[in-house]
C-alpha cells in the first residue's frame, strides 16, 4: 500500500471514516481512532473558530490519554477544511490546524498549494476528495499526498463515475495514496476497494450509523430502514450535486421530483443556520432537515458503537481476504 509515513502500523484497518456535516463530532473521532481507523470531522461542524479549538484539544487530550492508559497506539485523525472562496474561516481553522499539527487534511472545493504548503509545514498529510481524473490532476500537481475519489452512489457532494473507471483513471498518473469513496459499507468492500487499486477505504454514511453520531435518531432510523432507490442525486438542496434520503424530503414538505432550482453556493452561510430554520432557506438549513446519505444504505440496519461496528468490519474484511487467497 501507498500510505504516508504518518499512517504506517497504526491502523488495525484501511478505512477512513468520512467528515460528515452535521454527523462526525469529537465522540465520533475518537472512538473511531482508537478502534484502529482514521476518524474526521469538518471544521465547520464547529460554528466558532474557537469552538473547533475546543474539539481539537478534546481530541487530542483523549487520544493521548488512551495511549497512555493502553499502551495502544490511536489511529491519527483528520480534519476537514472547506476550500472554497465562500468559506470566511479557512484562514482561522487552517492556523488553528497548524498550531495543534492536525495529523491530517481533508480539502475540498479547491486544492490549494498555500494550503498544502502550510500543513506540509508541521509534517501534517493533505488528502483531497476529487469527483473526476481531471480535478484529480490538478490537485496531484499542486502536491497533495492522496486522493479521495468520490465515486457514484456516495453520500454528500458525489460524482457520477463508476469506481471501476475512475480508479484506473487516476492510477495511471497518480502513484501516492488513494482512497475509495462510494457505498462502501462492510469489510468485504474495504478489501474489494484493495483489489481495485485503492489503498484505503473511505466510509461516510455506514459511519452516521453509530451511537456516537450527532444526528438525530429519525435519521438513523430512515438510514436503517432505506434501499439505494431512496437515494435522489440532486443539486437543487446544497447548490452541488449531492445524493439525499428521498424521504427525508418528503418529510419536509416538498415534492423529490419536482425540487425548485438552486444556483447559488455559499458555504458561509452554513456558520449561521440554527435548528429553526426551515428546509431550503439556506444552505446549512437544509442540511439540518433534508439529510445525506450514500446508496449504501440497504447494507445498514443498525446503530452499533463505533467500537462495534469497526470491530466487525475487521472481521469482515479478514474474512473476504482469506475467502479469496
Amino acid at each position: 500500500m501507498a500510505l504516508p509515513e504518518l499512517l504506517e502500523n497504526k491502523l488495525q484497518l484501511p478505512a477512513v471514516a468520512a467528515p460528515m456535516f452535521l454527523a462526525s463530532g469529537p465522540e465520533l473521532v475518537i472512538e473511531t481512532c482508537k478502534a484502529g481507523m482514521v476518524g474526521t470531522f469538518p471544521a465547520l461542524n464547529q460554528r466558532t473558530s474557537d469552538g473547533f479549538e475546543d474539539w481539537l484539544n478534546t481530541i487530542n487530550s483523549a487520544l493521548s490519554e488512551f495511549e497512555a492508559s493502553t499502551g495502544k497506539k490511536a489511529a491519527p485523525f483528520a480534519v476537514n477544511l472547506i476550500v472554497h472562496k465562500t468559506n470566511p474561516r479557512l484562514e482561522a481553522d487552517l492556523a488553528l490546524c497548524v498550531k495543534h499539527k492536525v495529523p491530517i487534511i481533508i480539502t475540498s472545493l479547491g486544492a490549494v498549494k498555500s494550503v498544502i504548503d502550510a500543513v506540509h509545514g508541521y509534517g501534517g498529510v493533505v488528502f483531497h476528495d476529487v469527483i473526476n481524473a481531471r480535478h484529480a490532476r490538478k490537485a496531484a500537481d499542486a502536491g497533495v499526498d492522496g486522493l479521495i475519489a468520490v465515486c457514484a452512489g456516495a453520500g454528500g457532494h458525489a460524482g457520477t463515475t463508476n469506481p471501476f473507471a475512475l480508479v484506473a483513471e487516476i492510477r495511471a498518473f497518480f502513484d501516492k495514496t488513494l482512497l475509495l469513496a462510494g457505498a462502501i459499507s462492510k469489510g468485504s468492500d474495504i478489501a474489494a476497494a484493495q483489489v481495485m487499486g485503492a489503498d484505503l477505504a473511505y466510509m461516510g454514511t455506514r459511519f452516521i450509523n453509530t451511537q456516537e453520531s450527532l444526528v438525530q435518531e429519525d435519521y438513523k432510523s430512515m438510514i436503517a430502514s432505506s434501499q439505494s432507490s431512496d437515494i435522489i442525486y440532486t443539486p437543487n438542496i446544497s447548490g452541488v450535486y449531492a445524493n439525499f434520503l428521498k424521504p427525508s424530503i418528503e418529510q419536509a414538505g416538498l415534492d423529490p421530483n419536482n425540487l425548485a432550482p438552486k444556483t447559488d453556493i455559499d458555504f458561509g452561510q452554513e456558520l449561521e443556520v440554527d435548528a429553526d430554520n426551515k428546509a431550503g432557506e439556506k444552505a446549512g438549513g437544509a442540511w439540518k432537515q433534508i439529510w445525506s446519505a450514500g446508496q449504501g444504505v440497504g447494507a445498514i440496519d443498525n446503530i452499533p458503537t463505533t467500537a462495534e461496528l469497526v470491530s466487525t468490519l475487521i472481521e469482515e474484511y479478514h474474512a473476504a481476504l482469506a475467502k479469496h487467497k
